[in-house]
């Protein structure tokens, strides 16, 4: 089920979080003039890239900013103060973050000092701007549990799960909240892979079951071992790449794209040495040992394996120079815009091919 959903959504959910970045304009001391204060009203943030309350409106700011992208009467911005102290000293900022809203044609702000929502920053923007906007919804992909369907997505054997347990009062929890969506985001097309949560608070006897104590707990439930396991690593983006990467043999950075590790077995690496060095000849006797080898493989170490299978069936056929050919042709396609599916694809095909080539 969870995959279907991820197929149905991952797309739009893709486009959404690309775009939020570009959603909110930034100003700097060279363009705030040419921005702001024209033939547009303007919400700007005032920000420290340090700052602890910035960082917990961020997504509730981009969201604003995606929100708004359509409004061309209205401009959704952000200035870093720790950048440009001089622009932010102009209007005033001695706080972090400070919003303020800037009318047409004008540069005499009126600071915002409501809730720090995207909702109701959407609402004094629409009342002071005169639009009509509503918060866009970004399909999540971490995958939410209930009584229903905890033991059938975290004890699913076949799946590694990592699950935040959380209460909706709790401010860690609010704060990890953006950081583990995009943990989901990061690992959303690998299936044996499942980013979950679980309201602690609502289903009280499931975090009793697991020994929740406090909030947000985090424990991760891989293929092997469904009793749980406490996960105490950092919780920074890249801290759960790493974790995950290392926990479930994925091979992915912190924006979901494969890395140049992706694909490549270990296992086939003598072979490849050998087939790569073998006169024309021997290369046939070479390639029915790899066959061998790729037969015993199960998983996604099998589907990676049919890869090797075609690449050296592909250097018979067309000779050596086919790897460093096709390695160029793929990087050509991954330069274009193309979906994540054919990226993946064409990753693990230029990883593969590479160690025909550097062999």
């Amino acid at each position: 089920m969870k995959s279907q959903i991820c197929l149905a959504f991952g797309t739009l959910a893709l486009l959404l979080a690309s775009a939020l970045a570009d959603d909110v304009v930034v100003l700097t001391e060279a363009n705030f003039d040419k921005e702001v204060g024209q033939d547009r009203g303007a919400l700007v943030e005032f920000y420290a890239p340090w700052c602890g309350h910035c960082k917990k409106l961020a997504p509730e700011y981009e969201k604003l900013g995606a929100s708004f992208k359509k409004a061309k009467s209205v401009l959704i911005g952000k200035v870093d103060c720790d950048e440009h102290k001089s622009l932010c000293s102009k209007y005033g900022v001695q706080g972090y973050p400070t919003v303020q809203w800037f009318p047409k044609g004008s540069l005499e702000p009126k600071k915002y000092e409501g809730p720090r929502t995207a909702e109701a920053l959407a609402e004094f923007v629409n009342t002071e701007g005169g639009t009509n906007v509503k918060i866009a919804t970004l399909p999540s992909n971490v995958a939410v549990l209930n009584a229903d369907n905890f033991d059938e997505i975290v004890l699913d054997e076949t799946k590694d799960v990592l699950v935040e347990f959380y209460a909706p009062w709790c401010g860690h929890c609010k704060n990890l909240a953006p950081t583990y969506e995009k943990v989901a985001a990061a690992f959303k097309s690998e299936e044996d892979v499942v980013i979950a949560n679980l309201d602690a608070d609502k289903y009280k006897d499931l975090a009793e079951k697991y020994g929740i104590s406090g909030f947000p707990t985090l424990k991760f439930f891989p293929k092997g071992n469904k009793a749980g396991e406490d996960y105490d690593g950092g919780r920074d983006l890249d801290d759960f790449v790493s974790f995950i990467n290392e926990k479930c043999g994925t091979s992915r950075d912190a924006k979901g794209q494969l890395t140049s590790t992706a694909g490549i077995l270990s296992s086939l690496d003598a072979l490849v040495k050998e087939f790569v060095a073998a006169s024309a000849d021997e290369k046939k006797a070479v390639f029915s040992k790899i066959e061998e080898e790729v037969e015993k493989l199960k998983g996604s170490t099998a589907r990676h394996g049919k890869i090797y299978l075609k690449a050296a069936k592909s250097c018979l056929e067309k000779g050596a120079d086919y790897p460093k050919k096709e390695i160029e042709r793929l990087q050509r396609m991954l330069d274009k815009s193309i979906s994540p599916a054919k990226a993946d694809e064409f990753t693990l095909k230029k990883n593969i091919l590479s160690t025909f080539a550097s062999s």
